[in-house]
């Protein structure tokens, strides 16, 4: 052998780096069906900016009485998000689905038919219910549902839906403004009570969470759908033994004894019983901490007022040089196209550059924006009208590039987030608290918006969340560690360990399993 072909010998032959897994399309498509209550909460909330217009000339209401029924859908939204909590651990995540699309038609058909701003106000109460459930239901169930390998992809889907429901409402106001005062904003939110219609029977063909399954002691159900929706029967089995050890069930149990086992350790976290104390009254260590994170990240997403914006958009853009009622409308379908357009970038980079880089990408540029905005309005307010057409293309380009940051970051994957960090007995209720805090902090941003405005200037109101949007950068730097790769049982370890922490111990005996089956098998 020559020298030559020694070396070549010696030299190893490359390996093929590992491909991912592809995407599993049976949870791709129960992620989808999941995900479509979040576009009668997106058409619901950005109707409202141009239905607005016509119902304050119509109904002959206050900008006052604008202000509370725009924002107190939030409100509302947060006793529905609670009851969607003991909901989703009663009945189930399906048929928390299915109740919130009933809501959600019933919501619709009172706001389009009201004849005064009372009805008017309990048809946008039903509606805030739903918003409610529907926030809180999708990713909780998504997260429960897919494989770790494209669970935040999957859990994305969820805002982009939201997304494409916002888009879907500026549309409606665009296409009804033409019709007369008295039936275009009516006309607005009857569209909306249709697409509930299919959606309540289409999500009756998705399979329950197998989280929940295994909770109720359904271990065979729960494998039969953890085998469709996991990238292989290895995985399956490793997602059913993780879950399993989390509810409390033995290790040596066989699946013939899982119901009983269940039932003589008279579990309350199948029922939902117990959670709130050992959420608020009582938290270990790292459930502390996971709230802290979860319920800060959900506070800083609406603090920084990207609802405002989506709601008063025609308002800004007024602001910002664009007077005609028509044109502000059109100008404000850009908000929509904006948010549906960017919000594919996160949903394509979460599970391949991780949660942290995206909301820190997005944090910051939100900050930078906002600030861009409230300058340029500032500016042009101390300038003749004629004279601030510059400024006005910068205050649009700033709106709609805050809007694009939003989207492709904070927006969904503070969803996607919050759906992961909590252990499986505190999911549904800690996500219904989380989405409670973003619901009130939304509905306390659009509800004083236009008293703000009024106080400090739109510019100043736009500096003020700019502020936040900092902070909010700051705080996601320090306190969110990265949950990319991890399967729902180990994001715990995350957050610390703790002595009274049952989930956190289960994790932790994870490396010991196969010592601990061969030894249950010896006795």
């Amino acid at each position: 052998m020559s020298t030559d072909a020694a070396a070549a010998a010696a030299v190893p032959a490359a390996v093929a780096p590992a491909k991912r897994a592809p995407i599993n399309k049976y949870a791709c498509a129960c992620a989808l069906l999941a995900s479509m209550n979040s576009v009668l909460l997106g058409y619901d909330i950005s109707v409202m900016s141009g239905a607005q217009l016509f119902m304050k000339e119509d109904l002959k209401i206050t900008d006052t009485q604008i202000e509370i029924l725009a924002g107190v859908i939030s409100i509302y939204s947060l006793f529905g998000s609670l009851a969607a909590g003991l909901t989703a651990d009663w009945l189930g995540r399906r048929y928390t689905m299915v109740l919130a699309a009933a809501i959600f038609f019933t919501g619709a058909l009172l706001m389009g038919l009201a004849p005064d701003y009372a009805l008017l106000m309990v048809g946008r109460f039903v509606a805030g219910i739903g918003v409610g459930f529907a926030l809180m239901i999708a990713p909780v169930y998504t997260a429960e549902v897919a494989p770790t390998s494209t669970r935040g992809f999957l859990t994305s889907f969820p805002e982009v839906f939201n997304n494409f429901g916002i888009l879907l409402g500026y549309v409606s106001n665009f296409a009804f403004a033409r019709l007369p005062v008295h039936l275009s904003w009516r006309a607005m939110f009857l569209v909306g009570a249709v697409p509930p219609v299919f959606l309540g029977v289409a999500v009756l063909a998705m399979p329950e969470s197998p989280r929940w399954l295994v909770m109720r002691g359904r271990i065979d159900d729960a494998r039969r759908v953890l085998l469709k929706t996991s990238d292989s029967p290895a995985e399956a089995e490793e997602r059913l033994l993780d879950i399993k050890k989390v509810v409390g069930i033995p290790e040596g149990v066989s699946d013939a004894d899982d119901v009983a086992a269940i039932v003589r350790a008279g579990s309350k976290s199948s029922r939902g019983e117990g959670v709130w104390k050992e959420l608020l009254i009582n938290p270990s260590r790292p459930v502390r901490r996971m709230l802290v994170a979860g319920l800060g990240l959900m506070f800083i997403q609406q603090a920084t007022g990207v609802d405002c914006v989506v709601m008063y958009s025609p308002r800004v853009f007024a602001q910002a040089g664009i007077k005609s009622k028509t044109n502000s409308l059109g100008a404000s379908m850009a908000v929509g196209a904006c948010k549906t357009f960017f919000i594919p970038i996160s949903t394509l980079l979460l599970d391949r550059i991780g949660r942290r880089p995206l909301l820190l990408a997005s944090g910051g540029g939100m900050a930078i924006f906002l600030f861009t905005l409230a300058t340029s309005l500032h500016m042009m307010d101390q300038r003749p009208e004629g004279e601030a057409a510059a400024l006005g293309a910068v205050s649009i380009a700033a709106m709609l590039a805050f809007v694009a940051s939003f989207a492709s970051g904070l927006g969904p994957v503070a969803w996607v987030y919050c759906s992961e960090i909590y252990p499986l007995r505190l999911r549904a209720q800690a996500a219904a608290i989380g989405t409670g805090l973003n619901r009130i902090m939304s509905g306390a941003t659009t509800m004083s918006f236009l008293s703000l405005s009024n106080a400090i200037t739109i510019a100043g109101s736009f500096y003020l969340y700019a502020c936040v949007a900092a902070a909010g950068w700051v705080f996601m730097y320090l306190f969110l560690p990265e949950t990319m790769g991890k399967s729902l049982e180990d994001t715990v370890k995350l957050f610390g360990k703790d002595a009274d922490d049952e989930d956190a111990a289960a994790v932790a005996a994870r490396p010991e399993r196969k010592k601990s089956s061969t030894e249950f098998s010896a006795q």
